[in-house]
């Protein structure tokens, strides 16, 4: 067999950044963050005043400067919708702030002013949030490309301006600019940003490539078969969109419960009041009557009841790595009964490291290295070999080869006359031998010796177990293969069998990598047969989602990179990793794990339930109060004083039971409870 002699490519350009960049909208850009900002410090500085005792005029104008800051924006909101004829209740919080004023209540109504306008707030702040990372998405794809034409010119022109048809050249190191298929050319493309997978993918003529992704050394010429509003990266953003459009449902549910809830209270106090004034009773009475009645049947118990268990809930996980964005995120995670996880950096690390060293008998390596009889020193010595050849390449592969050998303490020999070859491999002179390590397919061609046939063997071993093989040559002659792969997480079986427990099913795994990577790492964890979907596109791993949804099941995807983002958001819930997670899957999920342990996923499901458990518990101590004031100031005579101690008395209370899940020991049992569900599932 020849000596492989590899030409030397262009340098390439500086890798570009695998996820979308930053476009994150500040807090206080947002009006309705700086109005509620500003009516809860007019709040915070009212209250201490008028608590120690301090005359009216202290504190009196600071309360109705919060509830002009706090309440005009609801109050505008609410009256627009009153013109289209439907109520909501925050008109009729204002209205209840009001008229809790009206008969001096100021502080509480105060309170109900601080409270929507910061829920509002924050409302608006996540919806700019993800507004600002599908956005961000398309700074993925190039604003220009390089279009060929049929004289031999290459003009720069904008990448919306090209049509199916036209041929772009792509340099080395550009991102490359419309989906299409390659006409000429080898390379290397990092394809992370569509399919998740964690090694660049070789390209050559006639294979598929997609706008936004990361050419390597190689040039490429690419026939355009898709327009860019047409691209799977726009295709991602109009599917993030229209996905979380699909939670609609819900929101509609809520608006129907608002609008009934409203207007019941409208017309009774109405009632309240204008009932006694038919039969005599005077204005006066008749009014302190219905201010009442509106202040006992206000629903801040009721509010209290839902968001205390919910945010505290959310304070715990936070101090322990796992970022919920709302109390509706907290609620949901408790409702899940299905879960999706991706494989790279999701149930991986994310990062190749060599698995597996193999020697070729007769190699020289094993006998004529002056290594005989210690297995292990040889294999050190062409692990060596392969890492001299390696170190100057950037190549995922060559990292985790050269990783390897700084991991056991190896010496890196000097190399010279260095060569890459996109798709192919790398050369080098070591020792005055020509040292070649690259991809089996192409360093092993037409070659039928022993150690070629050898070669093909253990390649085709590595191959079946999901590893990558890479094949070392020294002279032309193969010594060695090395498996390279992604590792599973520690922590990936142990997650999977909770949530197995935690959802009375299996999870399933929705991924771009190839299938036998996928199957070999799943079934590593827990996940096998039917559960493993492999070589998946974002548009496929959205149907996989809704499939389950379409059989009544709530989904929990978990995910980290931009091809996740739309399953994420078409889930019922979306978890995102935290510490590789591209932009657009952090903003697009619902909750991040900010340490990149999985183990925290099951634990928050757990805290999740504990949280709606305390909900029903205080929603029926909010109910009892509230009903048992209505009734006494419906058919006897409840003193305002007493109303309003019943009232704050209630909010107190279950304020104080949510506020149980703010201790570790919330957290240890949802710990202790995952623990036990994984081994009960191992015993299984």
């Amino acid at each position: 067999m020849p000596s492989v002699l590899l030409p030397r490519p262009e340098r390439a350009a500086p890798a570009a950044p695998r996820t979308a960049p930053k476009r994150r909208t500040r807090v206080f850009a947002l009006a309705e963050a700086r109005w509620a900002a500003t009516a809860l410090a007019l709040f915070l500085i009212a209250l201490p005043l008028q608590l120690t005792g301090a005359p009216a005029w202290a504190w009196g104008p600071l309360y109705a400067a919060a509830y002009v800051t706090g309440g005009w924006e609801p109050a505008r909101t609410g009256l627009t919708a009153l013109r289209e004829k439907t109520l909501d209740v925050d008109l009729l919080m204002i209205v209840a702030a009001i008229g809790a004023a009206s008969i001096g209540q100021v502080m509480d109504g105060a309170l109900l002013i601080v409270i929507f306008a910061t829920s509002g707030a924050l409302e608006a702040l996540a919806t700019a949030r993800t507004q600002d990372a599908v956005r961000g998405l398309l700074d993925l794809a190039p604003a220009t490309a390089t279009r060929l034409g049929d004289d031999g010119s290459e003009p720069t022109v904008a990448t919306e301006d090209l049509v199916v048809g036209d041929a772009i050249l792509v340099r080395p190191g550009e991102r490359i600019g419309a989906d299409g298929r390659v006409l000429e050319g080898i390379s290397e493309v990092d394809q992370a940003t569509i399919t998740g997978e964690p090694l660049p993918v070789a390209k050559e003529t006639g294979d598929e490539v997609f706008a936004g992704t990361l050419n390597g050394t190689g040039a490429l010429r690419v026939e355009v078969e898709r327009d860019a509003s047409d691209s799977v990266i726009a295709r991602i953003v109009a599917m993030v969109e229209e996905a979380s459009a699909t939670k609609a449902p819900t929101q509609l549910f809520i608006e129907k419960v608002e609008q009934r809830y409203s207007l019941g209270m409208v017309f009774a106090t109405l009632a309240v009041f204008l009932i006694p004034l038919a039969f005599g009773a005077d204005l006066t009475g008749s009014l302190l009557r219905a201010m009442t009645f509106m202040i006992v049947a206000s629903p801040c118990a009721v509010v209290l009841a839902t968001m205390p268990p919910l945010l505290s809930a959310i304070a715990n996980a936070g101090r322990h790595g796992v970022l919920v964005k709302s109390a509706v995120v907290m609620e949901r995670l408790g409702q899940v009964d299905a879960v999706a996880l991706d494989k790279t950096g999701t149930l991986t690390e994310g990062t190749p490291r060599v698995t597996d060293i193999r020697l070729l008998d007769g190699s020289g390596l094993d006998g004529d290295s002056g290594l005989d009889g210690d297995s292990g020193l040889a294999e050190n010595a062409l692990l060596a070999l392969a890492a001299a050849v390696e170190h100057p390449s950037e190549h995922p592969l060559a990292r985790a080869v050269v990783d390897a050998a700084r991991t056991r303490g190896l010496a890196i020999a000097g190399m010279r006359d260095f060569t890459s070859t996109p798709g192919v491999g790398v050369t080098a002179t070591v020792d005055g031998h020509t040292v070649a390590v690259g991809a089996p397919a192409r360093l092993l061609d037409d070659n039928d010796d022993t150690l070629s046939a050898r070669a093909a063997e253990v390649v085709a071993d590595l191959e079946d177990g999901g590893r990558t093989a890479v094949v070392v040559l020294r002279d032309g002659v193969p010594v060695g293969v090395l498996g390279v792969a992604d590792r599973l997480r520690p922590d990936a079986a142990a997650t999977v069998a909770s949530l197995t427990k935690l959802t009375s099913g299996t999870p399933i795994l929705i991924t771009g990598d190839n299938p036998r990577a996928a199957a070999r790492l799943a079934a590593e964890a827990g996940i096998t047969g039917d559960d493993v979907h492999a070589g998946l596109l974002p548009r496929d791993k959205v149907e996989a989602v809704r499939r389950l949804a379409a059989r009544g099941r709530k989904v929990l995807v978990i995910g980290d990179g931009v091809n996740d983002a739309p399953a994420l958001a078409a889930a019922h819930t979306g978890i995102a990793m935290g510490r590789a997670g591209s932009d657009l899957a952090l903003e697009t999920a619902d909750a991040v794990v900010v340490r990149d342990e999985l183990a925290t996923v099951p634990k928050v499901i757990a805290l999740s339930r504990a949280a709606r458990r305390l909900v029903v518990q205080n929603l029926v101590i909010a109910g009892v109060f509230i009903s048992g004031l209505v009734i006494w100031d419906l058919v006897g005579h409840l003193p305002l004083p007493l109303g309003v101690l019943g009232h704050e008395g209630s909010t107190v209370i279950v304020g104080l039971n949510g506020l149980r899940l703010l201790r570790d020991a919330a957290w240890n049992r949802a710990a202790q409870d995952t623990r036990n569900a994984s081994r009960e599932r191992g015993a299984s």
